[in-house]
């Protein structure tokens, strides 16, 4: 798998400079998705620059997603032709746009694909995410079919962490990578 082929896509608001999403782009060159607006999110405008890259690429990619990214997924494969060219993603701390909070800011987000996603994923999820509960979490992993992994109380998984370059998504993501790899029935 050649590092470009790693596409990293934020969430709402980007992943700043101590995110792991960035650390990971800056460690290992992986490809960022750059959205034309971070601040007011249209799902339309997010599903078609994330087809753009999926087509630039020469190989299939493996999405690494957070937050709103999570849900940029499930939007983009509920409307592309081309999911045969994701062979995995990362889904890690999944935001709830249905929450009342979140809804007016996000409004184009809803509603939330729920179907089975044509690659493999493995959800990461937190027991304190204050933008998605865990029970949440848990219905977007059996409606998509990611495998889901508990990763306790980190909050949302971002910066304010202080996970740093978060080891243990790499360790996620490489094992996801590598089932991906050698699974050629896909997902």
């Amino acid at each position: 798998m050649k590092a470009d082929n790693v596409i990293i896509l934020p969430g709402w608001q980007g992943s700043g400079p101590q995110h792991w999403q960035s650390l990971w782009q800056a460690q290992s060159g992986f490809q960022r998705v750059e959205q034309h607006d971070w601040l007011r999110p249209l799902r339309g405008d997010w599903i078609a620059r994330l087809e753009d890259v999926v087509l630039s690429l020469d190989a299939p990619a493996v999405l690494v997603a957070h937050s709103l990214g999570c849900l940029l997924v499930a939007a983009w494969a509920a409307h592309s032709r081309n999911t045969h060219r994701v062979k995995a993603a990362l889904l890690v701390a999944p935001g709830d746009v249905t929450q009342e909070a979140l809804r007016p800011v996000l409004a184009s987000w809803s509603p939330i694909p729920l179907q089975p996603l044509q690659f493999k994923s493995t959800l990461v999820a937190s027991r304190d995410d204050p933008y998605c509960s865990f029970e949440r979490a848990q219905t977007f992993a059996q409606a998509w079919g990611s495998g889901l992994v508990d990763a306790g109380a980190l909050g949302h998984i971002n910066a304010d962490s202080a996970l740093g370059a978060w080891p243990h998504g790499l360790v996620l993501l490489n094992q996801l990578i590598n089932t991906s790899l050698g699974d050629c029935r896909g997902h």
